[in-house]
């Protein structure tokens, strides 16, 4: 039979085994080889390693494959902690040593940087802690696809390039207090026959309250000094470790001579704002949650702070009512993963703060967002501080300050 006019053959046959060299790795942590210039993605892999993948879908620009075997390792890999590394896609980089992983990460943002402004800027080491490689998360959320009580119903994390769930009965990144409370709440669960008529999702947080289970409860964490009370199913960073570090930098990036006002905008339960009270002569905070900044206005209380306002509402509604001097102000931005709307970006640009700190679990959309800033002709980018929250896995949170030029033609 005759194919198709402009057909165009696999470049591999089905489960084909191909060696390849490792040159990169996604931000998803998917090892990116190419052959005759084609790109093969390999899970589970370090850059500079040669190996033997097994293609399993060709799709029209790359090819996707399962690893089959290491022929040349990287002096980066290490034995995985976790016995289901490999199958449970939580963790993407259990096989790479922890100083390998930090400076991989600093490079994915100079990257990233790069690729979305068309500006090379120098990217800090990465700020993590060694001592918590492990054992350091505060919260999971094991999920389950149907009654738990059935014979051999999985309660744990998705598997990795699959939606099925792997059953996860221990998690070395997950902290000491969920690890000991994980195997009661599996084994209430496959009790409780006749409570689930579907799947659900199980939470553990462990905070100051011990490990707590109910996704509505209001709990506590401390960060530094202060106390932060939270809903327990809702946002709060997930590593008490590394979070203190992460928000003193962000805050001395903001606090610089001259600056008298900070603005934290997306200001969830308060946390920057509060911590920094001491720095600035007012805060002021805007959060598009109510039960959020009913919260941020208790924590302040809790903890004695006078100078820190909080407001409800979108974040771009607070420059049009706003008294601060903006070459005396700093606006710090915590957005969600999506990063910043576009029109609150040209409002923000148009206030013309002195400086601006973004904090971001979404480098891609952070670096995304960098370039309106660039862009505008108003600001540049002074440091970038990559942050470790999450060893093991691909996730990184960043830190880009950027100040407002002094010549305009910059």
């Amino acid at each position: 039979m005759k194919p198709p006019k402009n057909f165009v053959p696999d470049p591999f046959a089905y489960h084909e085994e191909v060696e390849l060299l490792i040159d990169d790795v996604t931000n998803l942590g998917q090892g990116v080889g190419r052959i005759d210039g084609w790109v093969v993605f390999v899970p589970f892999v370090l850059p500079g390693e040669r190996v033997v993948a097994r293609i399993w879908r060709n799709k029209k620009q790359y090819s996707d494959s399962d690893l089959v075997r290491i022929i040349e390792a990287s002096p980066d890999r290490v034995d995985p902690v976790c016995g289901l590394f490999g199958v449970c896609g939580g963790c993407q980089y259990q096989h790479y040593s922890y100083a390998g992983q930090l400076d991989w990460k600093r490079k994915q943002i100079e990257q990233l940087i790069l690729k979305m402004t068309d500006c090379k800027v120098p990217v800090n080491a990465c700020l993590g802690d060694t001592g918590h490689t492990y054992g350091y998360r505060s919260k999971i959320t094991p999920h389950f696809r149907r009654p738990p009580h059935l014979p051999d119903t999985p309660i744990g994390f998705q598997k990795a390039a699959s939606r099925a769930i792997v059953d996860v009965q221990q998690c070395p990144i997950a902290s000491p207090g969920i690890n000991e409370a994980l195997p009661v709440q599996r084994k209430r669960l496959k009790a409780e026959d006749g409570l689930y008529r579907r799947g659900g999702t199980l939470l553990l947080r462990d905070c100051r309250e011990g490990v707590v289970h109910d996704m509505k409860a209001v709990v506590s964490e401390k960060i530094d000094d202060l106390t932060f009370r939270f809903v327990a199913g809702e946002f709060f960073q997930n590593n008490p470790h590394v979070l203190p570090r992460m928000v003193s930098y962000a805050l001395q990036q903001a606090a610089r001579p001259g600056i008298r006002f900070l603005v934290d905008a997306y200001c969830g339960v308060g946390v920057f704002g509060i911590c920094g009270h001491e720095l600035f002569e007012k805060v002021e905070g805007i959060e598009v949650s109510e039960p959020a900044i009913q919260l941020a206005r208790e924590n302040a209380t809790l903890n004695g702070v006078e100078n820190v306002t909080f407001h409800l509402g979108k974040a771009e509604a607070i420059f049009s009512e706003l008294q601060f001097e903006p070459s005396e102000t700093t606006v710090l931005l915590d957005p969600p993963r999506k990063g910043c709307d576009p029109g609150f970006i040209a409002q923000l640009i148009a206030f013309r703060p002195a400086r601006i700190v973004y904090v971001s679990c979404g480098p891609d959309t952070q670096a995304r967002d960098l370039k309106l800033f660039l862009d505008s002709n108003l600001y540049r980018i002074t440091d970038v501080q990559p942050v470790d929250l999450f060893p093991q896995t691909r996730h990184i949170e960043n830190i880009a300050t950027l100040e407002l030029a002094t010549d305009l033609s910059v």
